[in-house]
């Protein structure tokens, strides 16, 4: 299998949303609104048998309950040399348990822990030469942002192939979220 990772697909309508954003911001190479999703854990490049025992660890987890999503804000990952422009999430409870049992159940399964902490987002645009006052500039100029929200009724496994940022991104396996 290629590439892995979990997350929460963002529906149409508010990918559609976000993808008002676009535009404006030199350096910035957008993400397609259909691969916008919030990432859980990367996985990354792993054996058939890994994949396996991650497909089954996983799916011990399908039974976890659904929660509302909130979008917030724009920021950027990056500093002083911005890499990524995002829209970020709420914090929830929920949805860091989500995250936490996924991160227990992936360990359990042979994978290493997660090295970075779990700031979700749905990354809109990856940057390349776009300065810190001009990524502020455009954050300041779109600062209007409604919060958008969403229930997801699933999580997924995704796949994807080594690129140039954002995608394409498949759906390996789908995890129904309980009501």
């Amino acid at each position: 299998m290629p590439r892995l990772f979990t997350g929460l697909e963002i529906p149409p309508d508010l990918g559609f949303a976000l993808s008002l954003k676009r535009g404006g911001l030199t350096g910035a190479r957008w993400i397609d609104p259909e691969n916008y999703h919030i990432t859980l854990r990367f996985i990354g490049d792993i054996d058939a048998q890994t994949a396996n025992d991650v497909v089954d660890s996983l799916d011990r987890l399908s039974n976890s309950l659904r929660f509302l999503v909130r979008l917030t804000h724009l920021g950027s990952f990056g500093g002083d040399k911005p890499r990524a422009l995002f829209a970020g999430v709420e914090p929830s409870e929920a949805l860091s348990r989500l995250q936490s049992a996924q991160e227990r159940v992936l360990q359990r399964a042979g994978l290493e822990p997660e090295g970075r902490r779990f700031v979700p987002h749905v990354t809109l645009a990856r940057l390349r030469g776009t300065s810190a006052e001009e990524l502020a500039r455009f954050i300041a100029e779109a600062a209007m942002f409604e919060p958008l929200s969403f229930v997801p009724a699933r999580f997924v496994l995704y796949s994807s192939r080594e690129s140039t940022g954002g995608g394409p991104y498949v759906v390996e396996e789908t995890y129904p979220l309980s009501s």
